[in-house]
């Protein structure tokens, strides 16, 4: 079956930069999507950024743009975060999630998920 592990949280100042990292096993994919989420202080979770993995297109929430960076390594089976320009609104747990099919950052389409990498900024 398919799994999601994310890794790379930390707790850094603010401007700060992290990598965090998906990785994907329990199958071989050419299609689909990968979503970064992150839990918003209300429960919600808002879709940050996604990459169709045929096609290399990627998407990003308003907020991000600039900043943040999604990409990945298809020998390892790893999708890649790179945040940069960090401030104390982006601290959230940081979710990864896969579909087959179109992007989309509404939560609502996923339903793989990994356990969460927590982010924490401090001013």
């Amino acid at each position: 079956r398919v799994q999601l592990v994310e890794s790379g949280g930390d707790s850094v100042q603010a401007g700060g930069s992290l990598r965090l990292s998906c990785t994907v096993s329990g199958y071989t994919y050419n299609s689909g999507c990968l979503a970064w989420f992150r839990q918003l202080p209300g429960g919600q979770r808002e879709g940050v950024a996604s990459l169709a993995f045929e096609t290399g297109s990627t998407n990003y929430v308003d907020s991000v743009k600039g900043r943040f960076t999604i990409s990945q390594d298809t020998d390892k089976n790893i999708v890649y975060l790179q945040m940069t320009g960090l401030n104390p609104a982006d601290t959230a747990m940081y979710y990864c999630a896969t579909r087959a099919g179109s992007c989309y950052l509404e939560a609502y389409w996923y339903v793989i998920w990994g356990q969460g990498t927590q982010v924490t900024l401090s001013s």
